[in-house]
């Protein structure tokens, strides 16, 4: 609560916790655990065991990264079994089993550090971003389900990359080798 700025409720899980996100209408929090669970609650009913919702078992290593959508209807996760999975968080999808809609593999890359590798979107959410720990920046297109731009010149695993706000082709990256470096892509 803001107004009172303290903690009003916390949620208990058996695991670590490794990445956490607000839906687009903050009512809802996603939370990746360090057991391969994406958790979904209503923060308007945090103290009732039925609103804590399982996206399902469908990574087999920590989830690292979590982003929901601009638009709110998507979410994506990034996990340790080095792939990126994108799922249909909307409320009235038919069956939870239609959730997954697609499962990114090549260019997400993990290594020995295990390091905690993010994932974002876009501003107009028709790209996301990954780093990995071959050092190079990912940018992929969401519709394409491509790797438009693979971005080489860390020396470091690559934790997180971020887009301008505004600018779709304007992006930040942070990486393990001590620098941020900021560019335009082509």
């Amino acid at each position: 609560d803001l107004r009172v700025r303290r903690c009003v409720q916390t949620r208990d899980h058996q695991y670590q916790v490794l990445s956490v996100t607000f839906d687009d209408t903050a009512t809802r929090i996603f939370a990746g655990t360090l057991d391969n669970q994406i958790l979904s609650m209503d923060i308007r009913k945090m103290d009732s065991e039925q609103n804590v919702i399982e996206l399902g078992p469908e990574h087999d290593d920590s989830i690292t990264g979590l982003a929901v959508s601009n638009d709110g209807n998507f979410l994506l996760s990034n996990s340790m079994d080095k792939s990126v999975k994108l799922w249909d968080i909307r409320p009235f999808v038919a069956h939870d089993s239609q959730r997954l809609m697609h499962h990114f593999t090549r260019g997400v890359q993990h290594d020995s550090e295990r390091n905690l590798l993010r994932v974002r979107w876009s501003p107009d959410d028709q790209y996301f971003t990954t780093g990995n720990a071959k050092r190079v920046v990912n940018v992929w297109d969401v519709r394409s389900r491509e790797i438009l731009y693979s971005l080489p010149g860390h020396t470091g695993s690559v934790n997180e990359v971020c887009f301008h706000p505004s600018e779709s082709y304007v992006i930040a990256s942070a990486s393990s080798d001590r620098t941020i470096y900021l560019g335009e892509l082509a």
